[in-house]
């Protein structure tokens, strides 16, 4: 019972949020990051107790039910959720305070902490859809939260792309449940290469449809403008949900479906690999150019989310323990680096009201926490050596060395150009910062200041955990060995 009830509490915390009468602001955040961390306990106990049962929550006919159960890949999820979001809702008190409709936000914010445990927990994947939409459903208001015309605009965009990612997500769980042994998910797959002969190239391609419908939360090109366009709503939602929570849980579920359901037996050395490498390759390069010529801060950085997440696929399509290894190892470092360059542009805009990067000039000196913590997180997402980000591209070039062919290696080169965009487009703005240049008017920046401490511990744990990923990798890297290796072993 313990997987329903941390799926149910953060659920129903942010149900009762606006109904509850607070005497003050502060009872309300004390409501919320209780429930959360408390939550985040539970999720942690769960992990490290081990238990693979499985919890049969609601049974519809047959093998379709609604049903959970943690495996090695779902609780890497899980233990990124689990660490961030206390960290994110705290830094969200502080930045709400100017906003309106508080409790509103707090509702459906604190709610999809749930859904998304929801996804990682699934055990099937008509559980895994079932949360997957909900996960579009609760964070659409976020989006549209300032309810401004780009506001609406936005969250138009993103409806929409959630809704054709679902149409062709649908298409292929039709398929796994129509043609596989089982809805659940399986290492290696549940398709019985006796019986599914004539009909390889038809599941091959309905693969491919599935793929590229999960991935739309992943901002794959070219399903991509949405991620740019959300960047419109608060901070706290691009940085935990955008850039985070949503994105993972596309790049996750493309793990399910490519490991667990189709399996890489059906898939491996066919043209539909060759095109979702393809694909994955292109995101890479377009995403760190997008990037690169984007002005403003926010976007710049969602335009470099969505590059670092085909990062992930392209681990995930290279199909070999060693792609996934890989993808799981950047889905940590990526989810630590990306929040705390995000959190560094909402102290700045919470503080400043600055939202361009030519306007940041000067910033570093009056702003000294908050633009160590953007260095730190700018050094490791170029792959600095001694930070998380070295850890990650490594292993993935590892496995596309092991990998060969091609693809492979033109993902390789994709993600070695990405690398040097990343210094530029990145170090630009830390440059800016602290280096503004003889003209500059040092008065332009003189009521800047730091964030309070609500703000400033969410950055100094990210950048330490940053530290600590890229000095003492080995015990996160032999887990993530151990996972793949166990699916490996049914390839």
């Amino acid at each position: 019972m313990l997987m329903l009830l941390v799926v149910l509490l953060p659920i129903f915390a942010g149900i009762l949020t606006p109904l509850l009468d607070f005497k003050n602001r502060r009872h309300m955040w004390m409501w919320l990051e209780t429930a959360v961390c408390a939550n985040s306990v539970l999720v942690l106990w769960l992990i490290f107790s081990g238990n693979e049962n499985v919890l049969t929550v609601f049974r519809f006919t047959g093998n379709l039910s609604i049903a959970f159960r943690l495996d090695g890949t779902g609780a890497v999820f899980l233990g990124i959720a689990a660490l961030l979001w206390p960290l994110a809702t705290l830094y969200a008190f502080e930045y709400m305070k100017q906003e309106d409709n508080e409790k509103t936000f707090f509702l459906f914010y604190v709610a999809a902490y749930g859904v998304t445990l929801g996804v990682a927990l699934a055990e099937n994947i008509l559980t895994m859809y079932f949360f997957f939409e909900m996960l579009s459903l609760v964070t659409l208001p976020l989006v549209m939260h300032e309810r401004t015309g780009e506001a609406v605009h936005a969250s138009r965009t993103y409806l929409f792309n959630m809704l054709g990612g679902a149409a062709f997500a649908f298409i292929g769980l039709t398929f796994v449940i129509a043609y596989g042994t089982t809805s659940s998910f399986v290492p290696g797959g549940v398709f019985d290469p006796a019986q599914t002969g004539e009909k390889k190239d038809m599941l091959q391609l309905i693969y491919l449809l599935c793929f590229c419908g999960f991935s739309v939360k992943t901002a794959m090109w070219p399903f991509c403008t949405w991620l740019p366009r959300a960047s419109v709503a608060p901070t706290p939602v691009t940085a935990l949900l955008h850039a985070v929570a949503v994105v993972n849980t596309g790049a996750f579920a493309a793990m399910r479906v490519t490991y667990y359901s189709f399996g890489t037996g059906l898939l491996r050395g066919s043209r539909v690999q060759g095109l979702v490498l393809a694909l994955v390759t292109v995101t890479i390069v377009y995403g760190c150019s997008r990037a690169l010529k984007e002005t403003h801060l926010k976007r710049r950085l969602a335009w470099s989310t969505i590059s670092n997440m085909s990062y992930i696929l392209f681990g995930v399509a290279l199909m070999t323990p060693y792609g996934l290894m890989g993808a799981l190892a950047h889905m940590v470092c990526h989810s630590f680096m990306k929040l705390g360059s995000f959190l560094c542009a909402g102290a700045v805009i919470h503080q400043t009201g600055r939202n361009y990067i030519h306007e940041l000039d000067g910033l570093g000196g009056r702003m000294p926490k908050v633009f160590a913590a953007f260095t730190v997180s700018a050094l490791a997402l170029m792959g600095v050596p001694g930070l998380s980000g070295f850890v990650s591209k490594w292993y993935l070039a590892r496995a596309a060395l092991e990998s060969g062919g091609i693809m492979a290696y033109a993902g390789l080169g994709a993600i070695l150009v990405s690398a040097l965009l990343t210094a530029v487009y990145m170090m630009t703005v830390v440059v800016r910062a602290f280096f503004p240049g003889k003209d500059f008017d040092a008065g332009t920046v003189e009521d800047a200041e730091d964030p309070n401490w609500m703000m400033l511990l969410p950055l100094g744990i990210v950048g330490a955990v940053i530290f600590y990923l890229g000095f003492h990798s080995g015990p996160l890297m032999e887990v993530l060995e151990n996972i793949a290796g166990t699916v490996g072993k049914m390839l």
